[in-house]
């Protein structure tokens, strides 16, 4: 269930920010379209490479898919780390323009930078065949990459509350992504050496 609702906001993730690939200013974010405007190649980058990471994320977790077709599973991960590479590159050059100012901006980048490093450590743990480590480093960087919808979840429920918009979405550009970040690292945190080492061969059956 949990999977199957993760996918579908993901779906509509995709779908409304797909919009900006068409660089029609009237579906600009209201307040940056002038800058959004003077900055089209690093939008264009970074929504591309968000929208292939979106897309193909929550598939990498299908039990299903891994066991019955895994080479399309191996495909579908290296067009989500491309994915995530390309977005996270427009993230960084998008930061200092950000919405919000400088709290803003350092949020999104520090984003971009976890982001980065999150799928650099899943792609290091696969190539040397540690499969479980793979998964749980792959489960951090999808959380995110979630945080494009929690971005919007945020910014909705913000709005219905008719609370100041700026400081909203200063507030949302580390709470989109950090309480999911922590509470990834979590459930995926080794339990112990004997437990984790025994984890570690169940998962890599």
């Amino acid at each position: 269930m949990g999977w199957l609702v993760t996918t579908l906001l993901s779906v509509l993730a995709v779908a409304y920010a797909a919009r900006y690939l068409t660089l029609d200013p009237a579906v600009f974010f209201s307040r940056q379209r002038a800058v959004y405007l003077r900055h089209e190649l690093p939008l264009a980058v970074h929504i591309s490479g968000a929208v292939v990471a979106m897309a193909t994320g929550p598939w990498q977790f299908s039990g299903r898919l891994r066991r019955r077709r895994p080479r399309l599973h191996r495909r579908l991960g290296v067009a989500y780390l491309l994915g995530c590479l390309v977005a996270g590159i427009g993230a960084l050059l998008l930061a200092p323009i950000a919405y919000g100012g400088p709290v803003a901006g350092l949020g999104f980048a520090a984003l971009a930078v976890a982001w980065l490093v999150t799928g650099a450590i899943g792609l290091r743990m696969i190539l040397r065949r540690r499969v479980a480590d793979h998964r749980r480093w792959m489960l951090r960087s999808f959380a995110l990459t979630f945080a494009a919808v929690m971005l919007r979840l945020m910014l909705g429920v913000a709005g219905a509350l008719h609370l100041d918009f700026r400081a909203s979405y200063q507030a949302v550009a580390w709470l989109s992504w950090l309480p999911n970040l922590i509470l990834a690292w979590w459930f995926t945190r080794p339990r112990g050496r004997a437990h984790g080492s025994a984890h570690d061969r169940a998962h890599d059956r």
